[in-house]
């Protein structure tokens, strides 16, 4: 029986009181709300959808539902599917670039069969990622995280502005001081919430800046509450909303950075049962772990959800509150699945001005490229490892902002040179491989 004298929980099958377990439980949805939707948003955005149209509530609302039910396979499990520790999932940031490049230039329907397909493998991996682990070491998971943090700035910077779309750009209110006082506004508030609070506050810092600047907004009269009226009060899933559409070069980009979400999720399990409970994953969790990740991924995108895999910032929360328990998680589970079935919560999100969300994603994005370049602190940077870092930022960043330099390529292979991750992934796998150690 675990010691709860102390007030920490470091059994994932003990459930503190309801008392305690329900704000925990919110707690973490707080921490990951706003980060899981925002790819939703992003991604809609590509694929041409009309801002705070029905289509991207729905992508919302797929977003919270299936964030809560891939975190109950987790939780919970099925049969060797889920790790059972206190692991959060949601939408994942790794692959927003590879979808929303797939989105704008094939559709929505190519981009969520890829993910699909994405998700069954994604879900095998479970089965052979301890053998994998040796072709990802910190330098490559650093990397890519890094690059996927550097693809997605430019994009946070034009939602500040007032947009990504062409359209948007060539407005003549684009780049303009209420946009940017929006935004940064949301930046101030999640930063001074984040560094001068502690608990809930402080972990729900970036959420509370998109209220504050949702509210500023509001006042400069840049909101439009005319679909939150229109939404209906409960939404059912439609299977296949954007129907099948099999790509090769989506799916081999999908599915590449399947396993770099699949290495992450090991480090999440490991880092949760370090911190919660002073041990290291057991195989089995680590497994259980993935095809969990995997089977939230492939079942969401049958209704239209983007891939889900675990939330470091959640892992985090159990180090802070030494409370392991996986009950609390599925508590905030049980709440995303809550607002992911009521449309009028989907419609104000959606509602929200792109600077408002700008804002947050800056703070986001530019936390992903830290936490790529945290990564890389436990690499030891000398010649060899600088030059496989510098050549494979080069072509995987220099090729996504040049696409015409290959614009020769067949479309398959153009798809993976220009998405930025799969090629600083390929090109530093390989010369890992290939170069010499230095002593």
């Amino acid at each position: 029986m675990t010691d709860m004298s102390d007030g920490y929980y470091s059994d994932p099958n003990e459930t503190p009181p309801l008392v305690e377990a329900v704000p925990l439980g919110l707690q973490h949805v707080l921490a990951m709300f706003a980060s899981n939707v925002t790819p939703s948003i992003i991604v809609a955005g590509a694929a041409g959808l009309a801002f705070g149209g029905p289509e991207q509530v729905y992508l919302i609302q797929m977003a919270m539902l299936f964030a809560g039910i891939a975190t109950l396979f987790q939780t919970i499990g099925i049969g060797p599917v889920g790790a059972r520790l206190p692991i959060m999932q949601g939408t994942s940031f790794a692959f927003v670039g590879v979808l929303a490049g797939i989105a704008a230039t094939q559709g929505l329907g190519v981009a969520l069969s890829a993910c699909l397909i994405g998700g069954i493998v994604h879900f095998f991996l479970g089965s052979v990622i301890q053998h994998l682990r040796f072709l990802f070491p910190p330098l490559i998971t650093g990397l890519v995280i890094l690059a996927i943090g550097l693809y997605l700035i430019p994009v946070a910077i034009k939602y500040a502005a007032g947009g990504a779309a062409t359209f948007q750009m060539e407005a003549e209110s684009f780049g303009s001081l209420k946009h940017w006082s929006v935004a940064l506004t949301v930046v101030v508030v999640a930063l001074v919430l984040k560094f001068f609070t502690k608990g809930i506050i402080s972990n729900a810092g970036i959420l509370i800046g998109l209220v504050v600047g949702y509210l500023l907004a509001f006042a400069l009269g840049m909101v439009n509450f005319g679909a939150v009226a229109n939404a209906g009060l409960f939404m059912t899933p439609q299977p296949l909303p954007y129907g099948f559409e099999f790509s090769l070069g989506a799916v081999i980009a999908v599915v590449l950075v399947s396993i770099v979400s699949a290495i992450e999720t090991v480090g999440d399990a490991s880092a949760t049962t370090k911190a919660g409970a002073g041990r290291e994953a057991t195989d089995k969790e680590i497994a259980g772990a993935t095809y969990a990740d995997g089977l939230g991924t492939a079942v969401a995108a049958v209704f239209g959800g983007l891939p889900n895999t675990s939330f470091s910032q959640n892992v985090g929360i159990v180090g802070m509150t030494g409370i392991m328990s996986r009950h609390v998680v599925t508590i905030g589970a049980l709440f995303l699945i809550i607002c992911g079935l009521l449309p009028k919560v989907g419609a104000v999100i959606a509602s929200m001005p792109l600077p408002v969300l700008g804002g947050g994603v800056i703070v986001m994005f530019g936390m992903v490229a830290a936490a790529g370049l945290n990564v890389l602190t436990e690499v030891k940077m000398n010649r060899r490892n600088m030059v496989i870092i510098a050549v494979s930022l080069a072509a995987g960043l220099g090729l996504n902002l040049v696409p015409s330099a290959v614009q020769y390529l067949p479309g398959v292979v153009k798809t993976l040179m220009t998405s930025a991750v799969a090629p600083t992934a390929a090109v530093a796998i390989f010369l890992n491989l290939v170069l010499p150690e230095e002593i």
